[in-house]
């Protein structure tokens, strides 16, 4: 889980969060996939722990491709 904290003025109530009262100054712990929707709200969210990639890499490398030399005329 990523941690974010409400710098807004007043406290909020967040739906995805289960309607918590969020206060001001407060750091709540937020889905890994939603940590950039908080964010991206620079006026009302600070980025405190940003989420871990756990997971390890699922991407595959692919050697380069040979070229076969071009047969010589003649």
């Amino acid at each position: 889980m990523a941690r974010v904290r409400f710098i807004g003025a007043e406290p909020v109530t967040v739906p995805e969060l289960g309607d918590r009262t969020v206060q001001p100054d407060e750091i709540v712990e937020v889905p890994d996939a939603r940590f950039e929707g908080y964010v991206c709200q620079p006026a009302a969210w600070e980025g405190i722990e940003e989420p871990k990639d756990d997971k390890p890499s699922t991407k595959k490398t692919t050697p380069a491709a040979k070229v076969a030399p071009a047969p010589k005329e003649g």
